[in-house]
C-alpha cells in the first residue's frame, strides 16, 4: 500500500501468484503479493460483476494513493516519523474493529512473535525503504518498482517451500517482469550510483514484502483484521524508539494542514480502510481475481503523481513498467491462452 502498500498494499497485502488461492500484502503492500497467506481458506476463483470490479480500482486508488500522499507528507515529516504516524493511526483503526467484531485476542506467545517478525517484513522494512526512496524519485516510479512484489515471492516460495515451485510458465513471467527493472534502470554509467540507490530501496522492499508474504502462510487460520492489527501494532512499537533517536520530532516544525491531511489520508485510507476493502474483495471474487490490483495500482500512482503533482516519467520508465505488467500478466496466466507452464 504501500504500498502499495499494498501494501501493501496490505497486512501483508498478499497476491495469488500460485497454483492455489494463496495471500499476499501492502502495501505492498500494500502491498499485494504473497505466495502465502495470512487469511483464512481461501475461496475459488468467482467471476467478476461490476461491484467487484469498483471494489478493486477503489483498492488500487486507496494503495496507489499511499504513494501520493507520502509524497505530500514529505514536505514537512521525515521518514521514519511519517511512518510511525502511519502505523499507528492505522493500529488504532484496525484494534477498534477487531474490538467491534468481537474477535478473540490470543495470549500466546508464539502468535505475538509472528505477527512482530510479519511487522518488521510488512511494515517497518518495507514502508521506511519507500518512503526515504520518494525523497530521491517520484511517487509514480516507486510505484512501479513496488509491482515487482509478486516476482519476489514467487521466487522466494520456490525457494522457501516444497509446494511453491516454479513452472516453467512462471519462471518465463519472473524473467519478463526484471527484465522491465533492468530497462527502467537502463545502462549503468559513471556517477549513477546515488541515483540507482533510491529504486534500489524500492526493490528491497518488495523483497522485504515477498519474504513476508512466505512467512505470512503460518497465520493462515488466523483472522486476517487480527493479524493486521498485531502487525502494526509490532511495527509501531518498533519505530517508536527509531523516530525518537533518529528524527526527535519534537524539534520538528508543526506540520501544515496538508500534510496533516495527507497523513490521515496515508494512514486511515491507504492503510486501515484499504486492509478492510482488501479482504472483503478476497471474499467476494477470490485470491485470483484479487491479483489484477497489481495491474492497477501503479497506474493510479502515475495518474494522482501526474495529475496532482506535476511528475513527469522517462519512457524508459513507462517501457519498463508496460514490460513488468507483461510478466505479471504471464504468471497469472488469465491472458496467456496457450499454456506453457
Amino acid at each position: 500500500m504501500l504500498p502499495h502498500e499494498n501494501t501493501t498494499r496490505l497486512i501483508s497485502l498478499d497476491m495469488e501468484l500460485s497454483s492455489r488461492p494463496k495471500h499476499r500484502g501492502i502495501d505492498g503492500p500494500r502491498n499485494l503479493s504473497s505466495a502465502g497467506g495470512i487469511h483464512p481458506k481461501q475461496q475459488p476463483t468467482q467471476p467478476m460483476d461490476r461491484v467487484s470490479w469498483l471494489m478493486l480500482i477503489s483498492l488500487s486508488v486507496l494503495w496507489g494513493g499511499s504513494f501520493f500522499f507520502t509524497e505530500i507528507a514529505l514536505v514537512d515529516l521525515p521518514p521514519l516519523t511519517l511512518v510511525l504516524c502511519r502505523v499507528s493511526i492505522a493500529t488504532m483503526i484496525l484494534w477498534w474493529v477487531v474490538l467491534l467484531r468481537d474477535i478473540p485476542i490470543p495470549r500466546d506467545p508464539k502468535f505475538w512473535a509472528g505477527v512482530a517478525v510479519m511487522g518488521a517484513l510488512n511494515n517497518l522494512i518495507p514502508f521506511c525503504l519507500i518512503v526515504w526512496s520518494q525523497t530521491q524519485i517520484t511517487s509514480s516510479l516507486a510505484a512501479i518498482l513496488n509491482a515487482t512484489t509478486p516476482l519476489f515471492t514467487l521466487l522466494i516460495a520456490h525457494i522457501a517451500t516444497d509446494s511453491e515451485k516454479l513452472t516453467l510458465r512462471k519462471t518465463i513471467g519472473v524473467l519478463i517482469g526484471f527484465g522491465g527493472v533492468i530497462v527502467i534502470f537502463g545502462v549503468p554509467t559513471s556517477g549513477t550510483e546515488v541515483g540507482l540507490l533510491a529504486p534500489a530501496a524500492v526493490l528491497l522492499a518488495a523483497f522485504s514484502y515477498g519474504c513476508a508474504g512466505v512467512f505470512g502462510r503460518r497465520f493462515a487460520t488466523t483472522p486476517p483484521i487480527l493479524t493486521a492489527a498485531g502487525m502494526t501494532s509490532a511495527s509501531s512499537l518498533m519505530l517508536l524508539p527509531l523516530s525518537i533517536l533518529i528524527d526527535q520530532p519534537w524539534h520538528l516544525p508543526v506540520p501544515t494542514t496538508s500534510t496533516i491531511l495527507a497523513v490521515l489520508g496515508f494512514a486511515t485510507l491507504s492503510t486501515a480502510l484499504a486492509y478492510i476493502l482488501y479482504f472483503a474483495i478476497l471474499k467476494r471474487a477470490g485470491a485470483s481475481n484479487l491479483l489484477l490490483v497489481t495491474f492497477l495500482i501503479p497506474v493510479s500512482a502515475i495518474l494522482l503523481g501526474v495529475g496532482f503533482l506535476n511528475e513527469t516519467l522517462m519512457p524508459q520508465h513507462i517501457i519498463g513498467m508496460v514490460v513488468i505488467g507483461a510478466g505479471l500478466a504471464v504468471i497469472d496466466g488469465r491472458l496467456v491462452r496457450r499454456k506453457i507452464g
